[in-house]
């Protein structure tokens, strides 16, 4: 009897030991740290040697926007540290952990963007009207000129998609392939994800931490009922550049704050929202007979 291996299992290489998931998490935090480090460093010494002016950390700074690109490309190194961890700690094709074909599949993440693309203006309308006077959404001031608004979306556009998916291989994929490797079932896996997802963000409110938790729930639900990290990375990257372009627009991008400041209101109906994706998606999935799992290549024993 053939057995297909399900995508939090892929970790389960023939080569597979415990020492190796260990050892991996230490290299990918220790060499996107470095990385990370090293784009900080170069951020702030090419600004100080053109003489800019420090920003209110006291380092000298290209401005609010520069500062912005800085810390999500901090983040997106730990894309390929992840990859290298994988390929080189623990001896399987870094592709294993975008899905299990063993690659992204771009037709699929362009069919998911476009859902997501679909919830997060619904979001945007129905937050409008909970919030008309945009005091919450960040909409209540004057908007910026066009020119400095097309610069911002300019850079959004290359850096956003870079954190985004970064965010998702660490947490969608390592994180819940390394529980995976240790358990059978996929729900503890995908709870542990999810909870250090929101972690990973701040507390900030109750709310804005419960729904940063639904979100890496129904981000890992997906991943692994649909074999890959498309629809996950589809929903982040659609929800961080539409929200950061809006922000872009009246002049409110931060870096101060996260998801995880999100009003009640807000998380309740980004709640509904995420699980009417995640049923999109899953039927999508299911009408294009989506591989889930990745093909057996030996008898199960």
């Amino acid at each position: 009897m053939l057995t297909a291996t399900p995508y939090h299992h892929l970790a389960r290489t023939g080569g597979n030991r415990w020492w190796r998931t260990v050892a991996g998490t230490l290299v990918l935090i220790v060499t996107g740290a470095v990385l990370g480090l090293a784009v900080f460093l170069v951020a702030a010494v090419a600004a100080w040697l053109a003489g800019r002016p420090d920003n209110v950390d006291d380092v000298p700074s290209f401005g609010p926007l520069a500062d912005l690109a800085v810390l999500f490309l901090t983040i997106a190194v730990f894309l390929p540290a992840t990859l290298l961890a994988a390929r080189w700690v623990q001896r399987r094709p870094a592709g294993t952990l975008m899905s299990v074909t063993g690659r992204l599949r771009w037709g699929w993440l362009l069919r998911c963007l476009a859902v997501a693309a679909a919830s997060i203006v619904l979001f945007l309308l129905v937050a409008l009207a909970l919030d008309p006077g945009g005091e919450q959404l960040g909409t209540d001031g004057d908007p910026v000129g066009w020119r400095p608004f097309l610069v911002s979306v300019l850079v959004l556009a290359l850096v956003v998609p870079l954190q985004s998916a970064a965010e998702e291989v660490v947490t969608r994929g390592w994180l819940l392939q390394a529980v995976g490797s240790w358990v059978r079932g996929p729900w503890l896996p995908i709870a542990v994800q999810a909870v250090v997802f929101a972690a990973l963000h701040g507390w900030g409110t109750p709310w804005g931490f419960a729904d940063l938790v639904v979100f890496g729930a129904v981000a890992g639900w997906l991943t692994v009922r649909t074999g890959g990290l498309e629809a996950a990375i589809a929903l982040h990257v659609g929800n961080n550049l539409i929200s950061s372009v809006l922000a872009a627009a009246f002049g409110e991008l931060t870096v101060d704050e996260t998801a995880a400041d999100l009003p009640w209101r807000f998380a309740v109906v980004d709640v509904v929202l995420l699980v009417a994706y995640a049923a999109a998606v899953w039927w999508l999935a299911q009408r294009r007979h989506l591989a889930f799992a990745e093909p057996a290549l030996v008898p199960a024993r």
